[in-house]
């Protein structure tokens, strides 16, 4: 894998009002995404975003059913980390797979996407982001409208262990256990009448595009949730150097999304944390100041030991946003982030999680 950090390039629409031409074999531009009703969603979002500046282009999308949506019963981090979900999708990037044509991209949820990606592929671009909160979901029927309600012994669902971490560390009176499956499985596993969950807690976008967000009992700010590297955005994987997917790419992309999730990024990669490790972030823009603020914190999976802190650039640059991350993450080293994170290991996250999943 490469180490080269290469920042999406974005077109400037405020400088520029016609976007650069760009031509495609039978004016069909292909994308790949998995089969879930979310992936889908998302898929579609970066179509319509595609033919909003290039009305003549047609869009489709290939659904690969990945190793990742058929492993329901064990964590991602049991067997290889959310990274298995682009590795099938990368291949159609390079050639036809059987029945499946070559694809010119795919779209991911950003939070999935490997801080380093393989050497023949590169991060396009990053679509307008939706909402990056977590949002708390109560049983239908309850009266609990918060965490802080909930009795003690009360089951908090959930298979993240930035998650875990951060309850325990905020709500010790509370138990989480694993759930896993998509938006669908998990909500019918949670209002299930012999289900022992309170509550469980997913992410707002994801709610969002799927048309769940009145099942949103509560948005979880900083105060209580700091949430995912890249959570509510959309990544744009294309194959290494090819040009023409790069222009396309950098006319769709949102700037300030751009920004803030390469700060996130940089911090997380610097961090040398994979996607499942306890790292929250918290990141805002002041547009009229041209600053750029990043808040992050770095939890050990019991959540008993933290460091947090926050970071803040003007934007003169893209590689701004990258240094950004970088500083935050040697001010988080420096209180002692690096040595919570060296003592993590995923066997002792699975044994904490299955030894009767208490705080």
């Amino acid at each position: 894998m490469s180490h080269i950090v290469q920042i999406p390039k974005v077109f400037d629409h405020n400088k520029f009002s016609n976007v650069p031409k760009v031509e495609f074999q039978n004016e069909t531009v292909r994308i790949g995404s998995r089969k879930s009703l979310l992936a889908v969603c998302q898929s579609e979002i970066v179509g319509n975003t595609i033919k909003k500046f290039y009305p003549f282009l047609n869009t489709t999308i290939t659904k690969v059913s990945t190793l990742g949506d058929q492993i329901q019963n064990r964590p991602l981090y049991s067997f290889g980390g959310k990274a298995l979900w682009t590795k099938e999708l990368e291949i159609l990037l390079l050639q036809d797979v059987g029945d499946f044509q070559k694809i010119d991209l795919i779209a991911h949820s950003l939070k999935d996407m490997p801080t380093i990606l393989p050497d023949d592929f590169e991060l396009g671009c990053i679509i307008s982001r939706e909402d990056p909160r977590d949002a708390l979901v109560m049983k239908q029927g309850s009266s609990y409208k918060s965490l802080s309600d909930l009795p003690a012994g009360s089951i908090v669902g959930t298979s993240s262990v930035r998650r875990s971490a951060q309850i325990s560390r905020n709500y010790p009176h509370l138990i989480f256990k694993s759930v896993r499956g998509n938006i669908h499985t998990r909500l019918n596993k949670l209002d299930d009448k012999d289900s022992d969950y309170s509550c469980i807690i997913l992410a707002a976008a994801g709610l969002i595009r799927c048309n769940f967000q009145d099942r949103i009992t509560k948005y979880l700010n900083c105060d209580e949730m700091y949430h995912a590297v890249g959570q509510g955005a959309i990544g744009v994987e294309i194959q290494k150097n090819n040009e023409k997917m790069r222009l396309l790419c950098s006319v769709i992309g949102c700037r300030e999304t751009t920004w803030k999730c390469v700060a996130e990024r940089s911090l997380l990669r610097t961090l040398e944390g994979g996607c499942s490790v306890p790292v929250g972030v918290w990141t805002t823009y002041d547009e009229l100041k041209n600053i750029l603020k990043l808040k992050a914190i770095v939890l050990s999976v019991d959540g008993k030991e933290s460091v947090e802190d926050s970071h803040e650039k003007e934007m003169n640059c893209d590689k701004d946003a990258l240094d950004l991350g970088i500083e935050l993450a040697e001010k988080l080293i420096a209180k002692g982030a690096k040595k919570i994170l060296d003592e993590i290991n995923f066997n002792k996250i699975q044994e904490i999680k299955e030894a009767g999943l208490t705080n």
